[in-house]
């Protein structure tokens, strides 16, 4: 019978933080991932084969599908469009306005808009998602 202890002593990892560490890994990423979308208003854009890059500073005008409008996130009431749309263009030399308008508004809608824009002598551009491949 051996009663002698034992001298070798075995490494052991301490994982119980392990948990709260990796918890707070995906709650930091969860935060930047929503951070990092430029604009909250939920559109279904319209789609399009070719894009285009514009290096100007841009003014975004957006229209949700219940005609909801918002230029850079800050709601508009309908009938202030043409007014907000001026104020938001008065000190840009060559204004331009994106235009991120939900698919399921008709021609009609667009229209209406590019009018105001052509009244003001502002260059409006059509936002579209590219097409999957």
């Amino acid at each position: 019978m051996n009663l002698r202890k034992s001298k070798g002593y075995s490494a052991e990892v301490y994982t119980g933080s392990l948990n709260d560490i990796m918890f707070f890994l995906l709650l930091f990423f969860l935060i930047v991932a929503t951070m990092v979308n430029p604009s909250v208003i939920k559109l279904m854009l319209p789609k399009a084969t070719t894009s285009q890059e514009m290096n100007v500073k841009q003014i975004a005008l957006s229209i949700t599908a219940d005609k909801t409008y918002y230029i850079d996130n800050k709601m508009i009431p309908s009938d202030q469009l043409e007014i907000e749309m001026a104020n938001a263009t008065r000190n840009i030399k060559d204004p331009t306005i994106v235009l991120r308008i939900d698919n399921a508004l008709t021609i009609q809608d667009l229209v209406d808009v590019l009018q105001i824009g052509n009244k003001l002598k502002i260059k409006m551009v059509l936002a579209t998602k590219p097409t999957q491949k």
